[in-house]
C-alpha cells in the first residue's frame, strides 16, 4: 500500500508547502499553514504522460466555435434574478456567503420552491448541517409546498455525486461547502484541501451536466468567505448576503458575476413568512422628516444597474479631544478626511476642532465618489445649523482642486429623483440634462465654492 504523504496548506490563499514554515511562501501570511495528510497517488507519472500523448486535448479556434447564448431560468424571486444578471444560467455555480442567521438557507429554500412551482424544475436541497426534520419545520413555517422539495442530508461527496447523476435535478443547493468532504483526502471537513477539492468536483459536475449549483459558504469574523481565496475564483458568481442584525432588511450584493453586472444589489425584508422582495428600495433608505433638519441631504447612488436614493446624515460637534473623531458608517473614512481638507483649502471652512460623524441611512454601503458633494453639504449644514432646501437632491465627485466632477449615468439618477418628488437638483455641469426634466429645476455647478454660494449665503 502506498504511504500517505504530509503537506501543509495555507488557510488564506490555499498555497501548498512541502514543510511547515512560519510564513506562507505564496501570500506571506504568518502562522497560516495547516498540516494535511494526503493519500499517495498510485498512478504512474510516465503512464499519465503517455496517455496524454496518445489522447491529446483538442485545441479550437474561436472563430470555429459555435457560441450559443447562455440559457437562463427565472428563479421566481425578482431581486435575486436582478443580482444574478437576469436569471439562473444553466450549468453555473453560485457561491453565497453571509453572517450566521442572516437568511441564506431561508432564501435558497424559497428559491427552490419558487423554481419548482414556476419553471417546473426538479430541485435538490443538500444539507450537511441540518437534519431533514429541521429543514421540514422551516419549510412549513414559510408556507412552502413540501411535495415539490427534495432534501438530502449528507456531506460525503462520494455518496452524493452518484445520486445527483442518477436523479438529474435542474438546480441543487449545497449547504454548506465547509461541511463537505471527500475520501480522496484524509483531512477534516472545512480544511483548505477539502473545501477546494469538493468545490472543484461540484464545479466539474455543473459544467458537464448543465446542473445549476448554489454553494453556501461560511464567513470569517472579518466578513470574508471562509476557506481558500481560490474558492471565489472557481465559481461563476459570488454573492454576499448582508444586513444589520437589528433591522429586518437584508441586502444581497453581487461581488463577481461572469454572466452579468457586478455590485448589483437586491433588497429583501425578513418577515415571519420568510424573505419578501422590496420593490422600491429607495423608500427604506430615506427617512422623511416632518420638517427640514440640519445635517441631512439626499443623494442618488448607483448599485449595479439600479439608481438608489439614500439619505446622508452628518453630525458636527465641538470636541474636547486633542484629535477630533472622524466616524463614518456606510462610507469610506479616508475619503472623508480628504474632503474635509478640500473644504478647508478651497472654501476656508475649518473643522479641525470638531467631531464629525457621517451616516448613510438604512445600512447601505456607498463606495462610489458621487457621494462627495452630498457629504460636504451635510457637514456644512450641521456645522452652521442651517437646513438645506426642501426637495433638494445632489450628487457629484469633488476633486482636490475644488472642482465638481461629473459621475456616470447622470440622467438616470435625475429621473429616479424626479419619480420620488424631488424638485431641485444640484449636479455637476457634465451631468445636467440637455432637455431638462419636467417639474425639476437642475442647477449645474463646476466649483465647490459656487455650491456654497448658492446654499450658504
Amino acid at each position: 500500500m502506498a504511504k500517505a504523504k504530509i503537506r501543509y496548506n495555507c488557510n488564506v490563499c490555499g498555497g501548498i508547502s512541502p514543510k511547515w514554515t512560519g510564513q506562507c511562501p505564496d501570500c506571506n501570511a504568518w502562522n497560516t499553514l495547516e498540516e494535511v495528510v494526503v493519500a499517495a497517488n498510485g498512478g504512474n507519472r510516465s503512464a499519465r504522460l503517455q496517455e496524454g500523448v496518445m489522447n491529446p486535448p483538442k485545441v479550437s479556434r474561436l472563430d470555429k466555435v459555435n457560441a450559443t447564448r447562455e440559457i437562463r431560468t427565472a428563479t421566481g424571486i425578482g431581486e435575486l434574478d436582478r443580482v444574478l444578471g437576469g436569471g439562473l444560467v444553466h450549468g453555473s455555480v453560485t457561491l453565497i456567503g453571509g453572517d450566521p442567521g442572516i437568511g441564506k438557507s431561508t432564501l435558497l429554500i424559497q428559491t427552490l420552491a419558487a423554481m419548482a412551482d414556476r419553471a417546473s424544475e426538479s430541485t435538490l436541497y443538500i444539507s450537511g448541517e441540518e437534519s431533514a426534520d429541521q429543514i421540514s419545520l422551516r419549510a412549513r413555517r414559510l408556507g412552502l409546498d413540501l411535495a415539490k422539495l427534495n432534501v438530502l442530508t449528507e456531506n460525503n461527496l462520494e455518496r452524493i455525486l452518484p445520486l445527483i447523476l442518477h436523479a438529474q435535478p435542474g438546480v441543487i443547493v449545497f449547504d454548506s461547502i465547509q461541511t463537505a468532504y471527500t475520501d480522496l483526502l484524509q483531512s477534516a471537513p472545512g480544511s483548505v484541501g477539502q473545501v477546494r477539492e469538493c468545490a472543484a468536483q461540484l464545479v466539474q459536475l455543473a459544467k458537464q451536466s448543465g446542473i445549476s449549483v448554489f454553494l453556501v459558504g461560511h464567513v470569517t469574523k472579518d466578513g470574508a468567505i471562509a476557506g481558500p481565496r481560490v474558492l471565489e475564483h472557481m465559481v461563476d458568481t459570488v454573492l454576499y448576503f448582508e444586513g444589520d442584525p437589528g433591522s429586518r432588511h437584508r441586502v444581497i450584493r453581487s461581488i463577481k458575476n461572469r454572466f452579468g453586472a457586478v455590485n448589483e444589489l437586491g433588497v429583501f425584508a425578513m418577515t415571519d413568512k420568510g424573505l419578501r422582495e422590496v420593490s422600491n428600495p429607495s423608500a427604506i433608505f430615506l427617512s422623511r422628516h416632518d420638517s427640514q433638519v440640519p445635517g441631512s441631504v439626499i443623494t442618488v447612488t448607483r448599485e449595479g444597474t439600479r439608481p438608489l436614493l439614500v439619505e446622508i446624515q452628518a453630525l458636527v460637534d465641538s470636541t474636547a479631544l486633542a484629535n477630533p473623531r472622524r466616524v463614518t458608517v456606510g462610507l469610506e473614512q479616508n475619503r472623508l478626511a480628504m474632503l474635509l481638507a478640500v473644504l478647508h483649502r478651497h472654501a476656508g471652512v475649518f473643522s479641525g476642532d470638531q467631531d464629525i460623524f457621517i451616516n448613510a441611512v438604512g445600512g447601505v454601503r456607498i463606495t462610489e465618489t458621487s457621494a462627495d458633494l452630498p457629504v460636504l453639504l451635510a457637514v456644512l449644514s450641521s456645522l452652521r445649523n442651517v437646513p438645506l432646501p426642501e426637495g433638494l437632491v445632489t450628487f457629484g465627485e469633488i476633486g482636490l482642486s475644488g472642482e465638481v466632477r461629473p459621475v456616470q449615468n447622470g440622467p438616470e439618477r435625475l429621473n429616479e429623483a424626479s419619480k420620488h418628488g424631488f424638485r431641485i437638483a444640484i449636479v455637476p455641469q457634465g451631468n445636467s440634462s440637455p432637455k431638462g426634466i419636467q417639474g425639476m429645476e437642475i442647477i449645474p455647478v463646476t466649483r465647490l465654492t459656487k455650491v456654497l454660494e448658492l446654499l450658504f449665503k
